[in-house]
């Protein structure tokens, strides 16, 4: 398949980061399926920095801005120094011009700004891969701020996905990381999650629903949006009055109150995780706020995960074997819940889990990471043949970035200990939201339909039974053994029947006198008995000797 220039051009530069950073390999072989010599390609140094690569991927546009934002929060498959570097695109990314901005708001609201505006400033105070916040005030005085998405995002994110999975695709087809990491599927995943984005009316809508949710945590802020002055392009919601989490020194950190605030967001997580279904998915440093009324405000909600109910147990399960240190029981439910490939291998798997809880086990409780914890596990699940669902992963990153933001309130912090203290309780709320009012109508709805058909259902056995259309199915791995197994049974009950119909013969004729005795009883009378005697030896034998010799022979 061949595609434009612009293509080709996407294909270079992604070879030449592969060259760079120490993948020449993976170059070369993507220069010789899309038909241009890799010497075309002017790689920079090998030994590159970290600092260097957040460089190149802002350079090369949003779409590898966001990638460098995802990448930053996977300690599963990027080192520690390159994480650091990468985490500066989350909040610190070139800006777009204000005449673009201009342009993009009478599009979408068909009004100029300052028309819809009393006050609109022209620098941004933040940049992102997708969009930019501007400081605000509507015409009633309410304070708000107003994210444009960039020009044009959707067409270069759309090339760029296009170019991403023909790469993709190569890998998976002729590498063996692409084969066990499934980079294709992956990105799909990420595609999708990407579209979500770029609609802003569905991050308002996801506002409105996470805030709902936390109204009871009033130490969590989550802004409002106003509506009318939203588009797919266009976000306005209130305005968060205080400074990032990453600003916070340590005479920050004792004006507020530290420990309650991590206490409460990491409880507010668990309730959206393990409850509501749907959880702010990218609470990374640069979108969480401390206000100045000293409340934790989460920002940007583009990115949310959604589990449903019979994965919220199994994440509870595996949240509760990880912070307690039970990597047999950790292991196990991952198990359960993943797509098992041909070169899976379950005693290594076992192995890898139990020796990384045993090890933090030695470091303390404490020492625990819950999601560097997840993390690994899904990164030892793939390098074992098992594909994790996409919502551990994501359940993982979030948990990962969660615990630093919980530290930076309060160094002291214990994510793992605030798992153990708040499992009970998410479990009673669970079990309470399953036996409501609704779920116990339905469930009598159930049992009325169950018993109202039950005669019904009845009449047809029976009349199945005794038209002889009664038909039982037996699956078998070894039919043989079951047919010679009831040819046992039968040729045993019909021995029982005959021997025990030739001693009630035997004693009927006792009572018959004849000349021919035998001990001085009837003679017939007695062979009977003695056969019958003989019988029942022999059956006893073939039940006790026999089939014990079978059952130990049988393989286990």
């Amino acid at each position: 398949m061949k595609f434009s220039a612009n293509h080709i051009k996407r294909y270079r530069q992604i070879a030449a980061l592969l060259w760079k950073y120490g993948r020449s390999d993976m170059m070369k072989d993507m220069a010789k399926h899309e038909g241009f010599d890799s010497g075309e390609v002017q790689a920079g140094p090998k030994d590159a920095s970290p600092e260097h690569l957040a460089d190149d991927l802002e350079a090369m546009g949003p779409t590898y801005v966001k990638i460098g934002q995802v990448l930053a929060g996977r300690p599963d498959i990027m080192p520690e120094p390159y994480r650091k570097a990468l985490a500066r695109l989350q909040d610190k990314v070139k800006s777009f011009p204000y005449e673009d901005v201009e342009r993009i708001i009478l599009e979408e609201l068909s009004v100029r700004i300052s028309k819809a505006f009393s006050r609109f400033d022209i620098e941004p105070i933040a940049a992102a891969s997708l969009g930019q916040v501007h400081r605000a005030d509507l015409r009633d005085g309410r304070p708000v701020v107003v994210k444009v998405q960039r020009p044009d995002i959707r067409r270069q994110i759309a090339d760029d996905f296009d170019v991403l999975a023909e790469i993709a695709a190569f890998m998976d087809e002729h590498t063996e990381a692409g084969r066990k990491y499934r980079f294709g599927a992956v990105l799909a995943e990420f595609r999708t999650a990407i579209q979500q984005e770029l609609n802003y009316q569905n991050e308002a809508q996801n506002l409105i629903t996470v805030g709902k949710n936390l109204q009871e945590f009033k130490l969590i802020l989550v802004p409002q949006p106003v509506l009318d002055y939203s588009t797919r392009s266009v976000l306005t919601m209130d305005y968060v009055a205080g400074r990032k989490i990453t600003s916070l020194g340590p005479l920050g950190q004792l004006d507020i109150q530290g420990g309650p605030l991590a206490e409460e967001l990491f409880r507010a997580y668990l309730k959206q995780i393990l409850l509501d279904g749907i959880f702010h998915a990218d609470p990374h440093p640069g979108n969480v706020f401390i206000t100045d009324d000293g409340r934790v405000a989460l920002l940007d909600l583009g990115m949310v995960g959604h589990t449903g109910p019979a994965m919220q147990e199994h994440l509870l399960k595996i949240l509760i074997a990880v912070s307690d240190g039970k990597g047999e029981e950790a292991a196990d439910v991952v198990i359960r819940i993943s797509e098992k490939t041909e070169v899976f291998d379950q005693h290594e798997f076992r192995r890898q889990i139990s020796q990384l809880v045993a090890t933090r086990l030695n470091q303390g409780l404490r020492e625990i990471n819950v999601g560097r914890s997840l993390m690994e596990v899904s990164k030892y699940a793939r390098e074992n043949g098992l594909v994790v669902p996409s919502e551990l992963t994501l359940l993982g990153k979030t948990l990962l970035e969660l615990d630093d933001v919980g530290r930076i309130l309060d160094p002291e912090f214990d994510p793992n200990a605030s798992v153990r203290r708040n499992a009970g309780k998410i479990t009673v709320q669970r079990i309470t939201r399953d036996s409501s009012q609704g779920n116990a109508v339905t469930a009598l709805l159930e049992m009325k339909d169950f018993t109202v058909n039950l005669p019904s259902r009845l009449n047809r056995i029976m009349d199945a039974v005794a038209n002889a259309e009664l038909e039982v199915k037996i699956k078998s791995t070894d039919a043989k053994t079951v047919v010679d197994g009831i040819e046992k049974v039968a040729n045993r009950i019909t021995n029982g029947i005959l021997l025990a119909s030739l001693i009630i013969g035997a004693s009927l004729m006792m009572r018959i006198e004849t000349s021919w005795r035998l001990f001085g009883y009837p003679a017939f009378a007695m062979i009977c008995f003695l056969i019958a005697g003989v019988g029942a030896s022999v059956l006893i034998y073939n039940i006790f000797v026999q089939d014990r010799k079978s059952h130990k022979n049988r393989p286990r």
